[in-house]
């Protein structure tokens, strides 16, 4: 009798478990909205520059500032070298510290930045895939003043979770890089 009831159970949960057609479910794309940036001018004792109004601005030394944005987990670290018959070498590490992380990335993109006006020249690299950096930039104004500078995100580095971000963290790079003034 026992046996009866659990087959009629499983005969009737087999039959009506059984409706209505599977559909695939749609792709999703996570979106992200972060707020427009409004810039506001930022102050260093040898160059000012426009920085996105969400960014915290820290000191990191001497001759260092972080731009740290905490909406986004991420941070700009900037530093300044004076250049001393040195711009050589400067150029050199600036180069090195970028292309060190060509063994996660799966591109590097250069963009050079030229602003005669304003005497400012550098150059801005877009990182792709799981580096430590998604981007890197230098400027100089090639006889005095140095200044080169890192986005990080305090997380592991996973390109596709952190895409958007870094898209937009790299718009506010160029507005550095547009707007810097030596002072």
């Amino acid at each position: 009798m026992r046996y009866k009831w659990l087959t009629t159970v499983i005969i009737l949960a087999l039959l009506f478990s059984c409706g209505g057609e599977t559909l695939p479910k749609p792709k999703g794309m996570l979106r992200l909205d972060y707020p427009e940036a409004r810039h506001i001018s930022m102050k260093y004792e040898k160059f000012r520059f426009e920085g996105n109004s969400l960014a915290r601005v820290g000191r990191e030394g001497k001759d260092a500032i972080t731009l740290d944005y905490p909406l986004l987990n991420a941070a700009i670290y900037i530093t300044y070298k004076p250049v001393e018959d040195n711009l050589n070498s400067l150029l050199s590490d600036a180069q090195r510290l970028s292309y060190e992380h060509v063994i996660k990335a799966d591109d590097i993109t250069e963009q050079p930045y030229i602003n005669p006006e304003d005497s400012v020249y550098g150059m801005f690299y877009e990182v792709s895939g799981d580096a430590a950096s998604q981007s890197q930039f230098y400027v100089t104004d090639s006889t005095r003043n140095f200044v080169t500078g890192s986005l990080y995100f305090y997380a592991k580095p996973n390109y596709d979770s952190i895409y958007p971000a870094a898209v937009y963290l790299q718009k506010d790079i160029r507005r550095i890089m547009e707007t810097i003034q030596w002072e």
